[in-house]
């Protein structure tokens, strides 16, 4: 060892003696490990090099929680976040645009909110992919993988890819009774079920911990932290016991492929159940009145409270869903769609509920995770499965558009006021720098510490890396 290497070691609290090599972060083994490699040409000043480059090279937690907000149906690029004020009449459409606070970056005049918060916003306008329905666009979005088809009838199925937050709560799991992934409150759909909601071939240990309830609702609970009436938990844990016994006697896991991955859910909701911790994190009425009103009073808006006090507590991923539906057929309900109205006026949904919805509750949420400390380690995800046509059609609304929208980024590790990539002067086509959701998913990964490049197994066993895009590093601050 030379002068330079000890100098290396006692810089890292090392005395000089074998004995205190693991106070340093140097295990035994790796002193083994160097001594056998030695003979190979690699010393212990070799090996230290190596560690040192791959504690480089590993990603740094930047965001250790994820809101993602899933606009369900497409919200309008043009309209909302990357307005184009010179453009033809049929293509700026009604809305005009107002300054924010970040020069050059005018928003819609329905979000006037929005405006004075751009500068915590990273905003990403060269989104594109080719999947034009709604299903097929929406897996996509979901978990950062292209789909085998651009088909309205796609299905979940175990050749499908997993959430995002299934594959966190796969590689990255919290080590205590919180559920590493929280969605809810529906189960989005255009036909059939969206694929890309739920773990896949990683099995049921990892989907979900799903809430349908309304936590809108004035007697909003959980009846998966419930107990029925008369049922302890003492004796709930016998049943458990005796199932197991049962399920191990006939070999069910063993031979059920639906059922693999079920012992470990119910394990984690046995531990959910005896845990005050977990309950007080979902009761939402211990908020004050003012703070639930701040949200709004609806389901979307409680969904959001809902999930700044999930990630206070501790959860790695939370996915909140607009809608159940696309929407397109009412000027109250429903996802981003405007297809399907008798219009008279360009695009009432969004005037109605789409824009006031969303400039309630996502000023509101970043303001909160920022007062509480929060904002700085969660990355709030703001963006639907694809933007909407550049011009209008004849019904006076936008088609699907998936070659060119928009996404928002917040807090987590990137930064804030600034554009990555742009559109064209229609917001028809990427001009610079186009991303791909492979590549967002990429950069999702990186900022929660995760390699994207990290390999899980399908139910073939074959390796599959988790992320096939590269991280955006431009907009990592």
């Amino acid at each position: 060892m030379n002068r330079k290497d000890r100098e290396r070691l006692l810089a890292r609290g090392v005395p000089g003696t074998c004995g205190d090599f693991e106070t340093a972060g140097i295990s035994r083994r790796s002193l083994l490990r160097a001594g056998g490699l030695g003979m190979l040409g690699l010393t212990l000043p070799g090996l230290l090099r190596a560690e040192e480059t791959a504690a480089l090279a590993a990603p740094q937690v930047k965001a250790k929680s994820v809101i993602f907000l899933f606009q369900f149906g497409g919200p309008s690029h043009v309209d909302t976040f990357d307005m184009k004020p010179g453009a033809p009449a049929e293509i700026r459409g009604p809305h005009k645009p107002i300054k924010s606070v970040v020069p050059g970056l005018p928003v819609s005049e329905h979000l006037p909110r929005m405006a004075k918060q751009m500068d915590r916003i990273c905003l990403v306008r060269s989104m594109h992919h080719t999947m034009k329905n709604h299903n097929s666009a929406a897996y996509y979005a979901l978990t950062g993988h292209a789909p085998p088809r651009d088909d309205q009838r796609l299905r979940d199925s175990l050749s499908l890819y997993p959430a995002y937050g299934s594959v966190v709560d796969k590689v990255a799991p919290l080590k205590s009774e919180l559920p590493t992934f929280v969605s809810y409150p529906h189960v989005i759909s255009d036909g059939s079920v969206t694929p890309g909601q739920r773990a896949s071939f990683l099995g049921k240990a990892h989907d979900p911990f799903f809430i349908a309830e309304d936590p809108n609702s004035k007697n909003f609970k959980l009846p998966e932290l419930s107990l029925p009436a008369g049922l302890s938990f003492e004796r709930l844990q016998r049943r458990r016991e005796m199932q197991k016994l049962i399920d191990s006697q006939s070999r069910l896991l063993e031979y059920s492929a639906s059922a693999k991955g079920l012992d470990d859910y119910y394990k984690k909701a046995l531990e959910m159940l005896s845990s005050t911790r977990v309950r007080d994190a979902f009761d939402i009425s211990r908020e004050p009145e003012a703070v639930r009103e701040s949200y709004g009073r609806h389901t979307y808006g409680q969904g959001c409270l809902l999930a700044r006090r999930l990630v206070e507590a501790g959860v790695r991923f939370v996915t909140v869903y607009f809608d159940a539906t696309i929407g397109g057929r009412s000027a109250t309900s429903g996802g981003w769609d405007t297809h399907g109205f008798d219009n008279t006026r360009m695009f009432p949904i969004i005037e109605k509920r789409h824009l006031p919805i969303t400039e309630q509750t996502l000023p509101t949420l970043l303001d909160d995770l920022d007062d509480r400390g929060l904002l700085d380690d969660t990355l709030v995800v703001w963006m639907g499965e694809f933007g909407r046509t550049p011009k209008i059609n004849a019904n006076k609304s936008r088609d699907h558009w998936p070659q060119c929208y928009s996404a928002l980024l917040a807090g987590g590790g990137v930064k804030g006021g600034y554009v990555h990539g742009a559109s064209d002067s229609t917001g028809a086509y990427p001009s610079r720098d186009p991303v791909r959701p492979d590549d967002l998913a990429a950069t999702v990964f990186q900022l929660m510490g995760i390699d994207p490049a990290t390999e899980v197994y399908d139910t073939q066993d074959r390796p599959l890396v988790i992320a096939e895009g590269e991280a955006i590093t431009e907009l990592i601050a």
